[in-house]
């Protein structure tokens, strides 16, 4: 399976429990979750993946840039819309890249840092999976849809308990 494919997996299994919630349920400020929302931390997905294609274009990634586009953490179909658009969008090739990066919270220099678009497609599909996590948690909170096992689980770890079971 291709990094591409994994993050289509990826999408399908947010997607699918998106729509399974209610506007009120995306929107909602949840305490287990800081204050945060399930539509704050789908938001902060798909702006992170959007911000890779627009580096793609412009050969400078900088996720610091991100939107933070309201509209995204409040709708679910625009969510999902955008997700859809990204899927498509994954199939170039490969080149390489320059992250931009600012670590230190004090100061405005930023770091350049030489980097490919598949490394970065990684990145974006792992960062995916912590937030899913994390989602889950505020679906468990807000509702009672039910979610795949492996939900928010790395990939790794899913072969690592798979791998415990078989002993």
């Amino acid at each position: 399976m291709t990094i591409q494919q994994s993050v289509h997996v990826i999408f399908n299994q947010l997607e699918d429990s998106l729509l399974q919630l209610r506007d009120q349920q995306y929107c909602q400020k949840i305490d287990t979750l800081s204050g945060a929302s399930i539509g704050q931390h789908v938001r902060h997905v798909v702006e992170m993946f959007v911000c890779l294609q627009d580096g793609y274009i412009s050969g400078i990634v900088n996720y610091e840039k991100r939107k933070r586009d309201i509209v995204i953490e409040t709708s679910q179909e625009m969510a999902i819309s955008i997700m859809h658009h990204i899927n498509v969008s994954l199939h170039v090739k490969n080149k390489q890249l320059i992250l931009e990066a600012g670590f230190d919270e004090n100061t405005f220099e930023l770091n350049r840092i030489p980097t490919n678009y598949f490394r970065e497609i990684a990145y974006n599909l792992e960062h995916a999976i912590h937030h899913m996590a994390l989602i889950k948690i505020g679906i468990r909170e807000v509702s009672n849809i039910g979610l795949p096992n492996n939900y928010g689980v790395a990939s790794s770890t899913i072969k690592y308990r798979n791998r415990l079971m078989s002993k």
